[in-house]
């Protein structure tokens, strides 16, 4: 059944409603989000006062950080090329830390008067579509490229299999049609499913909320801090009408004089108000980190709890086990987004419209999530030097670079 486009008033406003919660992510990340305040213990100077916690960013950027995009393999259409001629290194990052974060990004493909296409990242909060769920691909797509400063749009494009059509301020200006018989804006996923084909955040709800009350924790605890830094003192026995000129003096002076009733009968008694302990606040503020380190599969090490002993590179790889699978995870979707942007590069590039049944066989090639250590490389090759005499050529130089991240050599064998 042919796929009838919707418009790009339908995709305006399918924009407008995700916008605000792709913002509120962001602003998590940026750690600028304004943490309501419970009003309970908290003086009325200090309502209007926040803190800020980076637990967010570093779910986020533990994550992006170990992934890092190699190339393609069996590359029969030459989108290596493409993409070395468009700044991979700020591109990929760009794409993956913008997925991470909204739960998908999006690559324009455009034609430049260079002899490759451009490709240029679009976070998930000026970017959105209909996605066909079968190849990854967009049946239709939308994006703001300029904003004022007033967040309104002012420069827009509408994406449709045929062309691309440019509106300013609401005025269509240009029209260019192209050979891709896709959309030119291909969507980068984090884990998505059958409910959500645009994927999920990894600052989920849960993620959020444990930020949130870590940081009211962090406020309370400076406030108490007031109180456990200067304990509060009393004295009796003092004439009624005696006046301290100075609290603070009198708090810190070496020597102070009092002066009792004229019967002389009442006996002046210092005293100091029990301390206000800190420990109650780090260990709820330890209990949402281990929330938080559940949530995101990252340990208390990385958010700030360091363990008494210094893990080694094993120990650091068995902590993150579940960390490796949701990278390798985000490995999978995120190939696939950068494998249809560069298809449809290639169609642009020589101006044909190829089957997208011929990158079937091309396959995105990732760096490590884990690198190796000195020991781990040892144990590599011994496991390497076994299987190869027991299989001749089983471990190839290739595949070798695949489990270390280390390039070899032509002349070098195994």
């Amino acid at each position: 059944m042919a796929y009838e486009y919707r418009g790009i008033a339908y995709l305006r406003q399918k924009l407008n409603r995700k916008r605000i919660r792709v913002r509120r992510r962001y602003n998590f990340y940026e750690m600028k989000i304004l943490v309501r305040d419970l009003g309970i213990s908290t003086p009325p100077e200090l309502r209007g006062w926040n803190s800020a916690l980076g637990w967010c960013a570093h779910a986020v950027d533990d994550m992006a950080d170990r992934l890092i995009f190699r190339e393609f393999r069996n590359d029969i259409f030459g989108m290596n090329e493409i993409y070395f001629a468009n700044n991979t290194d700020t591109l990929f990052d760009s794409a993956i830390l913008s997925a991470l974060i909204a739960s998908c990004s999006f690559v324009r493909v455009y034609r430049t008067d260079g002899a490759l296409p451009a490709l240029e990242v679009i976070d998930g909060a000026n970017a959105t579509g209909v996605m066909n769920e079968s190849t990854g691909l967009l049946e239709e797509g939308y994006a703001v490229l300029e904003r004022n400063s007033m967040g309104q749009p002012t420069r827009e494009a509408w994406f449709t299999k045929e062309r691309t059509v440019y509106y300013e301020n609401g005025r269509q200006t240009d029209e260019r049609e192209h050979p891709a018989g896709w959309p030119l804006l291909v969507p980068v996923v984090f884990r998505p499913d059958a409910q959500r084909p645009f994927g999920h955040s990894r600052i989920s709800r849960a993620c959020m909320s444990y930020t949130e009350s870590a940081i009211r924790t962090i406020k309370r605890s400076e406030i108490s801090a007031e109180f456990y830094s200067f304990p509060q003192k009393w004295v009796t026995g003092v004439a009624q009408d005696a006046e301290f000129a100075d609290k603070w003096q009198a708090a810190m002076s070496a020597f102070i004089k009092f002066t009792v009733d004229e019967n002389g009968a009442d006996t002046v008694k210092f005293g100091q108000f029990q301390q206000a302990s800190q420990a109650p606040h780090l260990e709820q503020l330890r209990m949402f980190a281990s929330l938080f380190a559940g949530e995101t599969a990252l340990t208390l090490d990385d958010l700030g709890f360091p363990s008494e002993n210094p893990s080694s590179q094993e120990a650091i790889k068995a902590a993150h086990e579940n960390l490796r699978l949701k990278a390798r995870k985000a490995q999978r979707t995120f190939g696939t987004g950068f494998l249809n942007a560069g298809f449809l590069a290639a169609c642009l590039r020589d101006d044909y419209t190829y089957s997208r049944d011929a990158i079937a066989m091309t396959r995105p090639i990732w760096e490590p999530v884990f690198e190796p250590d000195a020991s781990g490389l040892n144990l590599l090759g011994d496991g390497v030097l076994k299987l190869n005499t027991a299989v001749p050529d089983f471990i190839t130089r290739e595949t070798l670079r695949d489990l270390t991240g280390i390039q070899t050599s032509e002349s070098e064998t195994i």
